[in-house]
């Protein structure tokens, strides 16, 4: 039984060019993500995976493209291939059915491990990133709304019986960000 062409794209951002993978592959059909692989908890990767049938040919560009957890990747090639899907990895040039062979399990293995581990270290160099940055007194994620005067100000204002969604209203802010504030 003849399937279709199916191919799985992935960027982890929106202004990332997606031209150079699968451009030489004739596919019937393609899905396109641009987020993060870190988990499988993608749109176009749970459209794909509702898509394919048995007898289809999923292309993938890379290993890492597909997942950066070695389990997401083992867990999704093996509830593919137990459909009848045959899964392509075109860069490491590995091709996975139901009769993968031991060096082909092997060397996707491997290949699984080092992506994970990629990915544990572009956190690490994020973690470390950003306690440089506070060293350094650096503003990290967004600006406060307010400044510590005006919440003193909100709060000796609603003793007085003003309301949270006129004060909001009055400084620009949501109600949300009105309570996080009174919170701290």
């Amino acid at each position: 039984m003849k399937g279709q062409n199916v191919g799985y794209i992935r960027v982890s951002s929106i202004d990332q060019n997606t031209a150079r993978q699968l451009d030489e592959i004739e596919l019937d059909t393609t899905f396109e993500d641009h987020c993060s692989g870190k988990n499988t908890n993608r749109p176009q990767l749970k459209a794909c995976l509702r898509h394919l049938r048995k007898g289809d040919h999923l292309h993938v560009h890379s290993i890492d493209r597909l997942a950066r957890s070695l389990k997401d990747l083992q867990e999704l090639v093996e509830e593919l291939t137990n459909q009848g899907v045959t899964i392509q990895f075109h860069k490491e040039n590995l091709t996975f059915s139901g009769d993968s062979n031991p060096m082909h399990k092997l060397m996707f293995q491997m290949m699984g491990a080092f992506a994970e581990f990629e990915r544990s270290m572009i956190r690490e160099r994020q973690r470390e990133g950003i306690a440089a940055a506070r060293k350094q007194g650096r503003q990290i994620g967004a600006k406060p709304k307010l400044t510590q005067n005006q919440i003193n100000e909100i709060k000796e204002r609603l003793d007085e019986g003003e309301q949270k969604k006129a004060l909001a209203l009055e400084y620009g802010i949501s109600r949300q960000t009105l309570y996080n504030c009174l919170s701290n």
